[in-house]
């Protein structure tokens, strides 16, 4: 059944909005103020398929991608700079205003830079038995196969067509497969989830794959199958070398982004945690200036961080500890030695951790966030329990997505 819509917002996802008198329903890569023919999508009575669109919106560009509209991994690239800016800096405000935050948030900072140094391939075989190497489909489990893609950094040039290569040796055997590549400075790391048990031939024949490919190093979940050279990353005046399928920040240029607005909100503190602190883009930063306790559950992220910040000169002492902060937040008498603490915790926020904050004595928090909802959550907690919300900035380093980051400064009242 075909419907003709009018849309009239984009909602937090990208998708467009029409508000309709059974309520409101959402079209994928539509504008406010178009005109659009769509399709019901079975099992979503809120969802829509785009067909046509009848009158499209004067603020409608053409995408840099191709398969933009096919593949879900970006979610608008058919709107103008201004508007497309205006909205993700939306994204923050509108969280902090369901939240009865009252704020000032500042104009949203570019972050992209060359593009994205890391990505998850996906390997599929589709209809007729033929494989697909690329992005899931918008809310669908098929994948669009793709040999380029506008988005990512000229350091992973070379990974899609390894991705091909990896995925040729193995998935004939109908193991799905996630192939994480992430740009480092001695060359692509990939690691590939799913394939199962491999033979000593297979993990030969993948091996051979990795050489041709010049690839810096090749696992499978996390187990070594060829290196060709240590892959590091320069964070600050270190080099830390990453750990099979470590996280890093989308870009470069995202990282650096953040680490400067945390760094302009340490003032003159001598004692700094940075919680949920990865392979250190932070601490190892700020080390250079203050004395750094940094926890994170992920046990190789730590080490690593460890063992660069021992290998650096010139840096104050960094204390690091693997420790699940979701299970085990630190407590009012570890945190009452800190003068600063910042949290950068995945998509679920931080809340255990804020509430024991907002016991605490610390002067000022540093809330980076990817998420808006769980940040506006946690800051509310904050706020709440004595804490002034002084600023907040937006950055962009998923350009073209629905993804926004955060970084906020909070001091005591």
């Amino acid at each position: 059944m075909t419907e003709r819509l009018t849309i009239d917002r984009l909602a937090h996802r990208g998708d467009g909005v029409a508000d309709t008198p059974g309520g409101p329903v959402f079209v994928p890569y539509t504008l406010p103020g178009e005109t659009v023919e769509a399709e019901r999508v079975p099992g979503h009575p809120d969802r829509r398929h785009l067909l046509r669109i009848d009158t499209p919106s004067p603020e409608r560009i053409e995408p840099v991608c191709p398969h933009f509209g096919v593949c879900g991994g970006c979610a608008i690239q058919h709107w103008t700079e201004a508007r497309y800016r205006a909205w993700k800096r939306d994204l923050v405000a509108s969280a902090l205003r369901q939240a009865g935050l009252d704020a000032p948030v500042g104009d949203l900072i570019d972050a992209h830079g060359e593009g994205r140094r890391r990505a998850v391939f996906h390997a599929r075989r589709g209809p007729r038995d033929v494989l697909e190497v690329g992005f899931a489909a918008l809310r669908a489990h098929h994948i669009v196969g793709i040999d380029r893609c506008p988005v990512l950094a000229p350091s992973l040039d070379g990974a899609i067509k390894a991705a091909w290569a990896v995925a040729e040796a193995l998935v004939p055997e109908r193991k799905p497969l996630d192939i994480q590549v992430t740009a480092s400075e001695s060359g692509i790391d990939m690691d590939v989830r799913g394939s199962g048990p491999l033979s000593a031939a297979r993990m030969s024949a993948l091996a051979q794959i990795a050489g041709a490919q010049r690839l810096a190093r090749l696992t499978r979940h996390g187990e070594l199958i060829a290196q060709r050279a240590v892959p590091t990353v320069a964070m600050g005046k270190a080099r830390i070398a990453l750990s099979a399928g470590s996280f890093l920040q989308a870009t470069a240029a995202g990282e650096a982004t953040l680490a400067r607005l945390v760094d302009g909100h340490i003032d003159k503190a001598k004692v700094v945690a940075d919680l949920f602190c990865g392979l250190g883009p932070f601490a190892l930063r700020l080390a250079e200036r203050a004395r750094v306790a940094a926890f994170d559950a992920d046990a190789a992220s730590v080490a690593a961080l460890k063992a660069a910040a021992a290998a650096t000169s010139g840096l104050k002492p960094v204390e690091a500890e693997a420790r699940d902060l979701f299970r085990r937040p630190l407590v009012g008498p570890e945190l009452k030695r800190l003068d600063v603490v910042v949290f950068d915790p995945p998509r679920q926020g931080a809340e255990a951790q804020s509430r024991e904050l907002a016991k605490s004595p610390v002067a000022v928090v540093i809330a980076v966030s990817c998420n808006p909802a769980t940040f506006a959550r946690d800051v509310k907690i904050l706020v709440d329990g004595g804490y002034r919300l002084t600023e907040v900035t937006p950055v962009d380093q998923f350009r073209y997505s629905a993804h926004v980051e955060i970084v906020a400064r909070l001091a005591r009242r």
